[in-house]
């Protein structure tokens, strides 16, 4: 994860905005008052899907049951119809 100032951020912003959307790596901008973090729009959207999923108790509770399922009681990814 790349970190810069904030005043070096606005000299080469451009740059980092390149490298963020390019290499999926989130920029820590860094101000006297606290920080900021520059994402991609793809991890972005990632991240709040992840949010949205975890937040359904449903889904929840069967990504548990499948993670504490043995991996020789799954089915091959090869059966599996997309």
């Amino acid at each position: 994860m790349t970190s810069t100032t904030v005043m070096n951020f606005r000299q080469k912003c451009s740059d980092y905005f390149e490298q963020a959307v390019q290499f999926k790596e989130p920029i820590i901008v860094t101000t006297e008052s606290g920080n900021a973090v520059v994402l991609s729009e793809e991890l972005y959207r990632g991240l709040i899907a992840t949010l949205e999923l975890s937040a359904d108790p449903k889904f929840y509770e069967q990504l548990k049951s499948a993670i504490n399922e043995p991996l020789e009681e799954c089915i091959d990814a090869s059966e599996v119809n997309w």
